[in-house]
């Protein structure tokens, strides 16, 4: 029987104890596809007193995962890219949305978009994946 894309993503999340740490919060779980928030807090800023280029590209990998996995068969990133756009500050609340763009046997690509809640997009993603022939066992 099929596992849907929230029991996959609860099972992964659950072990995740990084995602966790960052506050994320997951609003939609779909095949192909994962929605998340998050808030910046102080200890994710640096120097300039905006936040760390890796906090952001962690919650881009984070959607990545989610969405690669959703189908039910483990993935793993292979390759990713980011772009930052825009600085992010202590209390902003930003979301990432992962589309899913290709997906064959082998292989996924995945565009992630991370932004502030009003809208501005602060950085662009792209993964690409590596799809296993091992399947996501989920307990009931």
């Amino acid at each position: 029987m099929k596992k849907s894309p929230k029991e996959i993503v609860d099972a992964m999340y659950s072990n995740d104890d990084y995602s966790q740490w960052l506050g994320i919060k997951r609003i939609k779980d779909g095949f192909g596809s994962s929605h998340l928030q998050m808030k910046i807090r102080k200890e994710m800023c640096n120097g300039f007193s905006i936040a760390h280029g890796g906090i952001t590209y962690a919650l881009a990998d984070s959607a990545l995962a989610f969405a690669s996995n959703s189908h039910g068969v483990k993935a793993v990133s292979i390759e990713t890219s980011i772009s930052h756009v825009a600085p992010l500050h202590m209390d902003d609340i930003i979301e990432a949305k992962a589309v899913e763009k290709h997906r064959s046997n082998k292989i996924g690509l995945y565009e992630v978009i991370v932004s502030k809640l009003d809208g501005t997009v602060v950085a662009l993603f792209k993964g690409t994946v590596y799809i296993t022939s091992k399947e996501w066992e989920v307990e009931k």
